[in-house]
């Protein structure tokens, strides 16, 4: 985990260097997910743990495609949201309260009409769209189950966040505000980490009990 973030921040860093070689940036890109899937596939978690560690993975594959070709990216990364919906419809939580349920339909609902509108005049704005519906979904279901929503909730509410701010810097606000394309990366990883840590807490306190 800690190699993991080192790689992580040192990729916000550098990720606008000219000096780094393309397939190192590539391989660079996708490293810190795939070292926290290594760090979630190390604690032996059962079927849950290997749902984490596959969606971390695709996830980490995904972002080396992303340097290379976004379709092929969204779609692995669609691969993994599956998963991850999959693992929490697997850990729901026994007694949601009304405002959860409420978030997790706002979540449904706002995303996808966002990042319609965001996408206003862009190629593939349908496509986008579907993905970001397939996030919100992932999103409401990670919100919505036993696993910590200060941690796991919280990290896929960021995930969501980073990539309406990814479809804002393609549409109204363009590649001339750098801070939104900053943003983009601590907000996905930190959203990542947050997910695998949460999972991963949650499933070792249940294996010791």
């Amino acid at each position: 985990m800690l190699a993991s973030i080192i790689v992580a921040v040192a990729w916000w860093f550098f990720e606008d260097s000219h000096m780094i070689p393309g397939l190192f940036k590539v391989v660079w890109k996708g490293l810190p997910l795939v070292l926290l899937a290594l760090y979630a596939f190390q604690r032996h978690l059962g079927p849950d743990g290997h749902a984490l560690t596959g969606l971390l993975l695709i996830a980490g594959v995904s972002d080396m495609f992303s340097e290379l070709q976004y379709a092929s990216a969204a779609t692995l990364m669609g691969f993994s949201l599956l998963l991850g919906i999959w693992l929490y419809a697997r850990n729901r939580r026994d007694h949601t309260v009304g405002s959860q349920k409420v978030l997790a339909l706002v979540l449904v609902i706002a995303v996808p009409i966002i990042s319609w509108f965001l996408l206003r005049g862009e190629e593939g704005r349908l496509l986008a769209t579907g993905f970001s519906l397939l996030l919100a979904i992932m999103a409401a279901m990670a919100w919505t189950s036993r696993f910590s929503r200060y941690r796991v909730g919280v990290g896929a509410i960021l995930f969501v966040v980073s990539d309406l701010l990814l479809f804002a810097t393609l549409g109204p606000i363009h590649h001339d505000n750098p801070i939104a394309l900053k943003l983009v990366w601590p907000l996905y990883y930190a959203g990542q980490l947050l997910i695998a840590t949460g999972v991963v807490s949650r499933l070792r306190r249940d294996a010791a009990a």
